[in-house]
């Protein structure tokens, strides 16, 4: 899908710097934005709070703005504002979780607090993912423990196995089925 004409005078009025062109564009792109946080954050197993949404929508609008608006300068028109805005902002998200993760700084969403029975219920999730993950061979259980398990990346995952990353999710995917199939037949 091409560039629409709305979108392209966003841009230039954004560019220009006109009155209420940068609300505009925030308005526009809010839902989006926040929409591919919530996916990315989840599609990565990491549960992000409210105000841990709300930070990463403000680092991706202030990597937007950042060196006078070098995103949107960039920014070919060869295909839709909303694809390539998608595609910058999944980039800065896992960047930033990635980021976060590694100095701890984003929590789980459950208000820095854990009770004990989420306690119980997590340790008795993760025996039962030991458990079927002995019905997996080789990769495909090196994938889900690094993944479910240890929290590792796609990217760490692909790094790890020495697989191509586009190659984890299916692998995952595949091996879920495996262990569903088994727990099914296991009850």
């Amino acid at each position: 899908m091409a560039l629409s004409d709305l979108d392209r005078k966003l841009i230039a009025r954004c560019l220009a710097r006109e009155p209420d062109s940068w609300s505009d564009f925030v308005d526009r792109f809010m839902g989006l934005v926040i929409h591919v946080i919530n996916h990315t954050s989840e599609s990565r197993g990491v549960r992000i709070s409210g105000d841990d949404r709300e930070d990463l929508a403000g680092e991706v609008f202030y990597n937007i703005v950042d060196h006078d608006f070098a995103l949107l300068r960039n920014f070919r028109g060869e295909s839709s504002l909303a694809t390539y805005l998608t595609v910058i902002t999944r980039r800065i998200v896992v960047h930033e979780l990635v980021k976060h993760k590694t100095h701890g700084r984003l929590h789980d969403g459950a208000d820095h607090k854990t009770n004990g029975v989420e306690a119980v219920q997590r340790i008795s999730n993760r025996d039962e993912v030991e458990r079927l993950l002995g019905e997996l061979e080789g990769t495909e259980a090196q994938v889900v423990r690094m993944f479910h398990l240890e929290g590792k990346s796609y990217q760490e995952i692909s790094h790890s196995v020495g697989m191509p990353e586009n190659s984890v999710g299916p692998t995952l995917t595949r091996a879920r089925q495996k262990m569903r199939h088994a727990g099914s037949d296991l009850t």
